[in-house]
């Protein structure tokens, strides 16, 4: 299966709000950077559930063949990037996020409505 990488964003924002991350963020940064077109932050309570999530991205997205050029930060579960090439994924500890704050840092970027594709209680 192949995504464009709209399409490829969305569908790791919906596998990270499956696994409950707060504040799931889907920056365009196409016609700002050329680091990548998007760029997903998202956030976990906990060490162990930021790991989780960099799990389930990875494990989801294998499934359709797409498998990360780069990974780090799994050892300390602080900030874990999952580099697929045109789309980097950024899941953090929530301290790391506020510190980081990477939304600032791209804040020319637009953000994706991802309101259809998130399960909002």
């Amino acid at each position: 299966m192949t995504l464009n990488t709209e399409k490829l964003a969305l569908k790791i924002a919906e596998i990270l709000d499956d696994k409950k991350a707060q504040d799931i963020d889907v920056l365009n940064i196409k016609n700002v950077s050329l680091l990548a077109d998007y760029f997903i932050i998202c956030t976990g309570n906990s060490t162990t559930q930021v790991k989780a999530l960099a799990d389930a991205v990875e494990e989801k997205l294998i499934e359709i063949q797409y498998y990360p050029i780069h990974k780090e930060g799994y050892a300390s579960a602080q900030w874990i990037l999952l580099d697929y090439g045109e789309v980097v994924v950024h899941i953090f500890y929530h301290e790391s996020r506020s510190f980081y704050n990477l939304e600032r840092l791209w804040s020319d970027a637009p953000r994706l409505d991802i309101e259809s594709i998130i399960n909002r209680v």
